[in-house]
């Protein structure tokens, strides 16, 4: 299918600030499941294209002179391969080996550990973990509004609640203890409920020398409805949008965004 995505970031400060350096990792790549067909950043400035540590497309915006507001959209059409589930995702510039590091959120305590090792069982990894994904779910209820984005995972478990980036974050820690690499995915989600959140976490394991995707929120390994943006340890290293800035007190943050089918992928789904 072929997905319409329109995606706004504003961010107003109190004051001016002198200056401020935002990482957006919001423009998706070619890949074996997904082929761009038309993408762009809408910036205040002209900001620098560079591939990071992990292998996203990252742009550098700089802004060195004052300023109270920042507006970053990104828009564009990606199609989607129907049979997504079934297209190996090859190991990329890393090593799958690294994303068996933890990182301070997605640490694993006795609590989850327990839990990984209760459902999992190395002769039986893929259903297994499906298992584990199905039950974490029913544990975590989707409660929004209920963490913060710095929230670590052992508190989140702990809470028994949270959101798609509590549920993955849970889900690494749980691999990443079984010795199982995982990465955090970021990116956008199709969804007929209009109530649906766009923005949206995942997880990719290395099972059977590929990378399989662990949609926990949705209790799916099939990633068909799926824009990936980006990878990495967890939300800090994938998060759409990060930075840092001088001035400008108290930080007001809007951010929305629509995933639709476009009216030809709508008309020919209707024709088969």
């Amino acid at each position: 299918m072929k997905l319409a995505v329109d995606h706004l970031t504003h961010y107003r400060y109190d004051h001016e600030v002198k200056f401020s350096t935002q990482y957006l990792r919001l423009t998706p790549q070619n890949t074996a499941r997904q082929q761009i067909v038309e993408w762009s950043l809408n910036l205040p400035e002209q900001a620098t294209q560079v591939i990071d540590g992990f292998g996203n497309l990252q742009h550098v915006l700089t802004l060195d002179r004052p300023h109270e507001v920042i507006a970053i959209r990104a828009k564009g059409v990606v199609e989607i391969a129907d049979n997504s589930e079934e297209i190996l995702e090859e190991c990329g510039p890393l090593s799958p080996l690294v994303f068996l590091r933890s990182s301070p959120l997605t640490q694993a305590d006795e609590a989850i550990r327990a839990f990984a090792a209760r459902y999992y069982r190395a002769q039986a990894a893929d259903e297994s973990l499906r298992e584990l994904m199905a039950e974490l779910r029913e544990r975590m209820p989707y409660t929004p509004g209920a963490t913060q984005v710095q929230d670590s995972a052992a508190k989140v478990f702990a809470a028994r609640h949270g959101v798609c980036q509590d549920h993955a974050h849970v889900f690494l820690a749980c691999c990443r203890s079984l010795h199982i690499p995982a990465r955090y995915v970021s990116g956008y989600i199709y969804s007929e409920d209009t109530k649906h959140v766009a923005m949206h976490a995942w997880v990719e394991v290395w099972l059977n020398e590929h990378w399989q995707s662990f949609d926990i929120t949705n209790n799916t390994c099939n990633p068909s409805q799926h824009l990936k943006l980006a990878v990495g340890f967890d939300y800090l290293d994938a998060c759409p949008v990060r930075g840092s800035r001088i001035g400008g007190g108290y930080e007001e943050m809007f951010s929305e965004a629509t995933v639709e089918q476009t009216e030809e992928s709508q008309a020919g789904g209707q024709q088969q």
